[in-house]
C-alpha cells in the first residue's frame, strides 16, 4: 500500500475532524481502507517511519495506533517485516455496547443501581494509560453497583473525559446509569473492549458480597468519539452469574 492511499478521504468538508486527535485521525484512516475492503487481507501497511513523515507525529503515535489494529484483529504485526491485512477470524467477534439494565431484565429479574463513588480530579499517570488522555485532562470518577433482584449483578468503575464530555460534570447519575447518560449524548465512533479474569479482592468483594478470592469476570472498555476519548469502564462481574455470547459468520 502507498501513503499517497490514505490521503483519500483522510479529510472531510467543514472541518468535521478539526477537534479529533491525530491518533483517531490515523486510526481511523487505516481502518476505513481496510474495513472497507480497499486494502485486501495480505496487504503492507505502510511503515511506522514513513506513516510518522506522513501525518507529521512522532513513532510512537504511529505505534500506539498499530498497536490497537493488531488488538481489535485487522492487522497482523511480524517483526522485522512490518504489519499486514490479517485474514478476519471468527472469534473476533465484536462485542456490542449493551445497556446493563437491559441484560438484568432479560433474566426477568428487578433492576436497580446505587452510585458508590463521584469525584472528579486531574489524570494521574495510571488514568492516562487507561483513557487515553494528557496530563491534567479533568475526569470524572464514577463507581456504581448494579444489583439483579437482591443480588449484586456487577460492579462498574468508570471514567469520563470531561474535555469531550463537559455535560457529564452537571449530571445527575442516581436516576440513570452513566453507561445510558453517555450513551443518550455522546455518539461514539470506535470502541475498545478487554476480557479477562481475576480473583476478587476484599473491596471487590464486599461490593459484590461474595467471599474474597472469588473468580470474577472482567469487561474492560474503552469509547472514542471523533473528538477524542469518551470514557473508559471496567465491569467487574461475578463469575458464575455472567457469560459472554457473540455471533458471528465463519471467515470467507
Amino acid at each position: 500500500m502507498s501513503l499517497s492511499d490514505l490521503d483519500a478521504g483522510s479529510s472531510s468538508p467543514g472541518g468535521d475532524r478539526k477537534d479529533a486527535t491525530l491518533h483517531q485521525r490515523i486510526l481511523g484512516d487505516i481502518e476505513r481502507k481496510i474495513v472497507s475492503g480497499e486494502w485486501p487481507v495480505g496487504s503492507r501497511i505502510p511503515f511506522e517511519v514513513d506513516l510518522a513523515k506522513h501525518y507529521g507525529c512522532s513513532r510512537m503515535t504511529v505505534n500506539k495506533v498499530l498497536t490497537q489494529l493488531a488488538r481489535a484483529g485487522l492487522i497482523d504485526r511480524i517483526k522485522r517485516s512490518g504489519s499486514f491485512v490479517s485474514q478476519p477470524h471468527g472469534q473476533s467477534a465484536v462485542l456490542e455496547i449493551n445497556d446493563i439494565r437491559k441484560e438484568v431484565e432479560a433474566l426477568k429479574l428487578p433492576y436497580a443501581f446505587s452510585l458508590t463513588r463521584r469525584k472528579r480530579h486531574k489524570a494521574t499517570g495510571a488514568d492516562r494509560i487507561q483513557i487515553d488522555v494528557s496530563a491534567a485532562t479533568p475526569l470524572l470518577d464514577l463507581a456504581c453497583v448494579h444489583m439483579a433482584g437482591n443480588r449484586p449483578f456487577c460492579l462498574e468503575e468508570r471514567l469520563i473525559n470531561l474535555d469531550i464530555v463537559p455535560d457529564a460534570d452537571a449530571a445527575d447519575f442516581t436516576h440513570m446509569t452513566p453507561g445510558q447518560w453517555l450513551l443518550s449524548q455522546v455518539p461514539w465512533s470506535s470502541a475498545e473492549h478487554r476480557i479477562h479474569a481475576l480473583s476478587a479482592d476484599e473491596a471487590t468483594a464486599t461490593a459484590l458480597q461474595v467471599p474474597a478470592g472469588t473468580a470474577c469476570l472482567v469487561i474492560e472498555r474503552r469509547t472514542w468519539s471523533e473528538a477524542g476519548p469518551v470514557t473508559q469502564v471496567r465491569f467487574v462481574y461475578p463469575g458464575d452469574r455472567h457469560a459472554l455470547v457473540a455471533t458471528f459468520t465463519p471467515a470467507s
